[in-house]
């Protein structure tokens, strides 16, 4: 009888796993960008609530007149909004406005999206730097 040649059993790819888990996030919030800035077009004073598939945890009516509030509205709708959201909620203006600040509260993946998508944004992060 022959032995069989034995193959090892394939070890998973903790790195390629992840780069590709990272590559999916990415992929998720470029496929929500609008196609420009302005298409943002969202209020920019007043009191705004959330739909529930956004703010499905927390706060869900954020004053805009209040900038902590108006900052934790944007961090929140960039996370977690779909394209309709952040053309709906979201106000070009006051965007560009919160950016310097706001580009270090959102997770790393969204940043890079955004600045990569929207040059004025990154020049603004490199002017604050």
């Amino acid at each position: 009888m022959a032995a069989r040649a034995h193959s090892p059993t394939p070890r998973p790819d903790p790195a390629g796993a992840v780069a590709e888990d990272l590559a999916l996030y990415r992929r998720k919030f470029q496929q929500r960008l609008p196609a420009s800035l302005d298409e943002l077009q969202g209020p920019a004073r007043g009191v705004v609530d959330l739909p529930l598939h956004v703010a499905w945890s927390g706060m869900t009516s954020y004053d805009l007149d209040n900038p902590r509030r108006r900052m934790g509205l944007y961090r929140t709708v960039l996370h977690e909004g779909l394209r309709e959201d952040l053309t709906s909620l979201l106000n070009q203006d006051v965007l560009l406005e919160l950016w310097p600040t706001l580009r270090r509260l959102v997770g790393r993946t969204v940043r890079t999206v955004w600045e990569d998508a929207f040059p004025q944004l990154a020049a603004r992060g490199r002017a604050a730097a």
